[in-house]
């Protein structure tokens, strides 16, 4: 049976390419955007496939209207595809709280209102999936991305957490972490106001950032492709890096955090007290409790 989409942020980058590719294995989407004349082309070349709907994913009341009109029309949604965001630029001291906060709104909040809003259905059906679009930023952080990388990580750790709440409803989570790739993000961004002590620091990102709207190496209809593939596995993973250059990135990230805790583990590991008490084990995994992720 093909499947419903709702694609957030559909006008453009990866939501426009990954709306493509739904249509293309002979599933409906729900492209949504701010402004649905940037949908028309999609209308137009899948008709009946393609249905363009005007959402802002800051716009918690709007959301929920969303969900249930199209509930409503369409009788359910299978996959709900987090994908609307855009970039920022700039120094952690240089960034305002009003930038910080429009960020989250984007990234974080409105996500987890999508979320919220798609899942009643979902459980009841004991069926769907939650696709995430994160970014090998939400793994790690560079000078000038704080603000957008703090996003990505929340958002990386409530994916984390959902995935196990949602799984035994049948119900898939999948975090997608791409690298550069040739969409809108860069140019649709916003940047703090430039200050002197961050040029060498934050400097080479705004220039990167120039550069990269038409340098970047990754394919956004490849990406949508992998995306769909993922969705299909029989055991779709939790994490999906996309593009060689967010592959190598995040391994060696991984490796450094490893040997930084390799060098310290002494210190970490003496601060347990003297006298240690089991903890209750839970889940039935032979592991004591932790108000921590467990390694997987």
């Amino acid at each position: 049976m093909s499947r419903i989409w709702l694609v957030t942020g559909a006008g453009s980058g990866f939501g426009r390419e990954i709306t493509r590719a739904a249509v293309a294995v002979g599933d409906t989407v729900v492209a949504t955007a701010r402004r649905t004349p940037a949908l028309d082309d999609l209308v137009s070349a899948h008709p009946g496939q393609v249905d363009a709907v005007r959402l802002d994913v800051t716009d918690m009341e709007g959301i929920q209207a969303t969900v249930s009109d199209v509930i409503a029309r369409h009788g359910r949604i299978d996959v709900l595809v987090n994908n609307a965001g855009r970039a920022h630029v700039g120094a952690i001291e240089e960034t305002t709280d009003a930038e910080l906060r429009a960020m989250f709104d984007v990234h974080l909040f409105g996500p987890a209102a999508l979320i919220r809003a798609v899942l009643p259905d979902m459980r009841a059906r004991r069926s769907g999936a939650i696709v995430q679009l994160s970014s090998m930023g939400g793994q790690m952080s560079y000078p000038g991305f704080g603000a957008y990388s703090a996003t990505k990580f929340a958002l990386e750790g409530m994916s984390e957490a959902l995935a196990e709440e949602i799984s035994p409803f049948g119900i898939k989570v999948l975090v997608v972490e791409p690298g550069t790739f040739r969409t809108g993000l860069f140019g649709a961004r916003s940047a703090s106001e430039e200050t002197g002590p961050y040029a060498e620091t934050v400097g080479p990102t705004r220039r990167m950032i120039e550069s990269n709207v038409t340098t970047a190496p990754g394919d956004p209809a490849k990406a949508a492709a992998a995306i769909v593939t993922a969705l299909d596995a029989e055991r779709t993973p939790l994490r999906l890096p996309l593009g060689a250059d967010a592959v190598e990135a995040i391994l060696d990230h991984l490796d450094s955090v490893r040997a930084e805790i390799g060098a310290w583990e002494q210190v970490a590991r003496a601060t347990d007290l003297a006298v240690r008490t089991p903890l209750p084990c839970t889940r039935g995994e032979g592991r004591p409790w932790s108000p921590l992720p467990q390694s997987r």
